[in-house]
C-alpha cells in the first residue's frame, strides 16, 4: 500500500520523480518540475496526467507543431512515435505512465 500526496511532492531537480508502481513493465511515476523537458519520442505509448499546475504540451502532428494547454485533471496520450515536449507554467506535478525504461 502506498499513498503519495502529489500536491506536496517536490524534487531536488526538474523532472524528479517518485515511483508509484511498476506493473508488468509499465511504470507510473509522479514528477515535479518547474522547467521544460526536451523534445522526445517515446518508444511506446505514454499517458501524461496533470495533477497540479498548468502545462503547455507541444507536439508535432504531420510535421506541424501544435500546442494544447493542460490543467489539473487533464490527460495527454502520446501514441508511439508522437514527438512532444512539456512546458510547465511554474511548478507542476504530473503522473506519467509509460513502458519501463522509456525516455
Amino acid at each position: 500500500m502506498k499513498v503519495i500526496r502529489s500536491r506536496q511532492f517536490t524534487a531536488d531537480r526538474a523532472w524528479g520523480s517518485v515511483a508509484v508502481a511498476n506493473m508488468a513493465g509499465v511504470t507510473s511515476k509522479v514528477h515535479w518540475t518547474d522547467q521544460p523537458y526536451v523534445w522526445h519520442v517515446n518508444d511506446g505509448e505514454e499517458v501524461f496526467a496533470v495533477l497540479d499546475g498548468t502545462v503547455d504540451m507541444h507536439y508535432r502532428e504531420a510535421g506541424e507543431e501544435k500546442c494544447v494547454v493542460l490543467g489539473p485533471g487533464d490527460v495527454f496520450f502520446a501514441e508511439a512515435g508522437c514527438e512532444h515536449v512539456a512546458h510547465p507554467r511554474g511548478e507542476v506535478r504530473v503522473l506519467v505512465v509509460e513502458r519501463e525504461g522509456s525516455v
